[in-house]
Order: C-alpha cells, then structure tokens, then sequence
C-alpha cells in the first residue's frame, strides 16, 4: 500500500470557502485516509513538501465529448472516420483534460462502457469517466443527422452510425422504442441516460425553439432510469423545453441558456441540477467558419450566446444547483478551462469553483468522494500556483499553473520533482 503525505500548502476547502495553512493530507493508495493540523503518525509514508501552493480537489467537467473529434464533422464523427482513428484522438484529448487539472468528467453522449473501462484499466490516461453512450432522439431531433434532402429511413443502412452501430445518438418514436432504446442502453453499461429534448445548434432541420419528444415518452424515459437506479440529463435550451423535462422528472438540464425565472424554480424546488456550457458558444461565433463548422450552426450559436449570462444570473438568483460544464467539440477542446473566467464575470469566484468540485460530486452522484480534500475521498487533487479565489486565471489555459496532478493517489502530472509518480 502507497503511503503519501503532503505538507506546506494552502488548503481551498470549496464547501465553506476557507482558505489556510498548517494542514496535512495523508493518502493511503487510492484515498484520503486525514486531513488535519495535527501531528500525523505515518513512518512508512512519502513526505511531499507542496513549497506553499494552493491544494484542491481535482476539477471536475459535466458536460464534454471526447468523441467529438473535429468541429466540421462534430456530431457525426463516425460517419467521417474510422472508430480506430476516432478512438486515437479521444486518448489523446482524454490525457489533455486531465492535464487541466479535471480529473472526472461526464461524456453527453459518444463515448461508452469501453472507454470508461479502459480508464479504470490504466490501458488510457485520462479523467474519471461517467458515460452516457448515445442520446435518444426522435424524428427529426437534435441526433437525427439527415439533412432537409434526405428522405432515407432514419433506420436505414446509411444512418447505422447514429442508431444501432454506435456514434452519439440514436432515433426512437413513441413510448415502446422509447422503453427499448434505454433499456439497451442501459444493457449497454452507461452510467445514466441522456435524451435530446429540444432543437440544438449542431443539427439541421431543428430550430432551437422546438420542443421534442411527448410528455409521455419522457416521462417513459424516467421510469426506465430510475428502476435501473440511475438518471436522465436531457439537452435543453429554452424555458419552455426546461419546465417540461423537469415536470417529467429529469434531474440534470444541459445548456439551458434561454431559461426564464419560472423555469429555474421549477429546477430549484426539485433539487435538479443546470449544466450551463458558455464557452462553446463564443468560440464557435469566432472560429467556427475556419474551421468548418456549418453557417447554419454559427447562426444558431450567436442566439444562444446572446443570452448566457443572463441564464447564470436567473439560476443564481433562483437557488439552482449549477454544474460546470463546457461542451467543446473537435479543436476546440483546448478552450475547456476559460468556462472559469466566463462564469466568473457573472458569478462569485468561490461558487464558480464549486460548480466545478462540490456540484459536479453531485451531478456524478460521488458526494464525497470527489470534489472535496476530506477522509474517505479518492485523492485526486492539484496544487496550482497561486489563489484560484483570488484570481480565477490560474485555473485557465493547458494547467500551466497546475503543476502537480494526483488521481487516485498517484502524481500523473508532476513538475515539483515529486515521488510516487506514474508517466
């Protein structure tokens, strides 16, 4: 058994807020074994002096996907490369999101049961991975991937991709296909279900304001997830689409840029969570076109970020549980961190950082043991240079500022010279 204990830093309980000195970690393997001001009997343990840097939970992203390999083809990767290839660059985009410091993450839909186990393996480097494998969509949704022109089943040979032969989606009408497509899916090893609830940017032939699915097959869709003990995030933009997948009894609403105060008391009273993704939206208005992203899609975008702040504000004022989340597709990922500083001009830095530790435990259904440097958590933590509560920026960028990752008890980013690390 690995034992660790780090001494000289300054400790940033999200929780509370605080932020102070004299404390000591010890990790015994994968968890937390204390937390303390006091002396530490641990002879056989790693001493690591931290040189006075911030100690905190690792970051944790609700809304990514790993999948999504280049912007011009972002929703239908699968249909434009090979898996093998595909699976390539997300092990590479796997390992440059822990190296930001965010060692969970929640997959929307793309990635499944493979990648997370490949993870827990050791076979990728990479966050703790919850997976949803593919979304539902009906007719005509956001995952139904035919243009306007194509009057092909949405069943057929050509649309294996985005029903039955894997990718980030797949189409079912009515309460029974409904049924059958969670229950694969859940056969399938995913860690909660998603379902495309309203029109999206990414897709052709629905407007934002769409409202989709029936009030009967998502609330079918709910029935499915909780008697296999697990949940459903539905992709929803307007307060309309909001208010229905929380009346249905949908726990997480991604985006949601286009709330009202009606529809975020709705997530409040309920306890259910937002995952607002601001940052995609800006860079697809800059640089999208370069990089191939359709001009229908760009126009959609501009809609949405006109209205971000102000949904973080609504929430905020409202009491809603907020997640971080970012949403990235292709190149773009390298943008995932500046969700910080976009939140930031809206929303007290202590409760941006929560959003990406406490909330995100939450959403995970881990409280307890993530997000938090406390007994009984998996050690997964960063030490950055400086105070996040100070100056949210040390958070931004590539981790420039974070130069030392634990996942799980072992240093997977280490620029301190530190033992117990693993390339």
């Amino acid at each position: 058994m690995t034992s660790t204990l780090l001494t000289n830093f300054m400790l940033l309980d999200p929780r509370d807020g605080s932020y102070r000195a004299g404390y000591k970690v010890l990790v015994r393997d994968k968890t937390i074994e204390a937390v303390t001001e006091g002396p530490v009997e641990a002879p056989d343990a790693a001493t690591i002096d931290l040189g006075g840097r911030t100690l905190m939970p690792g970051l944790i992203d609700c809304h990514l996907h790993i999948v999504s390999v280049h912007l011009r083809n972002a929703n239908d990767t699968l249909r434009h490369m090979q898996p093998s290839l595909m699976n390539a660059y997300a092990a590479i985009k796997l390992k440059r999101i822990l190296m930001r410091g965010f060692t969970s993450a929640r997959d929307l839909c793309g990635a499944d049961r493979g990648h997370r186990e490949a993870l827990e393996l050791g076979l990728l480097t990479g966050p703790r991975l919850s997976v949803c494998g593919r979304a539902l969509s009906q007719t005509g949704g956001h995952s139904d991937r035919r243009t306007r022109v194509d009057y092909a089943d949405p069943m057929g040979f050509d649309h294996m991709t985005t029903t039955y032969g894997g990718g980030s989606g797949r189409i079912a009408d009515g309460v029974d296909e409904v049924r059958r497509a969670a229950r694969d899916e859940i056969r399938l090893g995913v860690d909660f279900l998603k379902v495309m609830a309203s029109g999206g940017v990414g897709s052709i032939s629905d407007p934002i304001h769409f409202l989709q699915y029936s009030m009967e097959e998502l609330r079918a869709l709910v029935d499915e997830a909780e008697r296999a003990d697990t949940y459903v995030a539905a992709h929803t933009y307007t307060a309309a689409a909001i208010k229905r997948v929380v009346e249905a009894g949908i726990r997480t609403i991604e985006h949601g840029n286009l709330i009202d105060a009606e529809a975020a008391d709705m997530i409040a009273a309920r306890g259910f969570f937002l995952v607002p993704t601001l940052v995609t939206y800006g860079n697809l208005v800059k640089y999208g076109k370069d990089l191939g992203y359709p001009d229908y899609s760009i126009e959609k975008s501009k809609r949405v970020l006109e209205a971000g702040n102000r949904s973080l504000e609504i929430a905020q004022k409202a009491g809603v549980k907020m997640a971080y989340g970012t949403d990235l597709m292709g190149e773009q990922m390298e943008y995932q961190s500046d969700e910080f500083a976009i939140r930031a001009q809206v929303l007290p830095t202590l409760e941006v950082i929560r959003h990406a530790t406490i909330r995100g435990a939450e959403v995970i259904r881990m409280e307890g043991r993530i997000g938090v440097i406390a007994p009984g958590a998996f050690a997964d933590m960063i030490a950055v240079n400086g105070n996040p509560l100070d100056d949210i920026s040390v958070l931004t960028g590539q981790g420039e500022n974070i130069p030392a990752i634990m996942k799980e008890g072992v240093w997977v980013k280490n620029e301190l010279g530190l033992s117990n690390w693993r390339q």
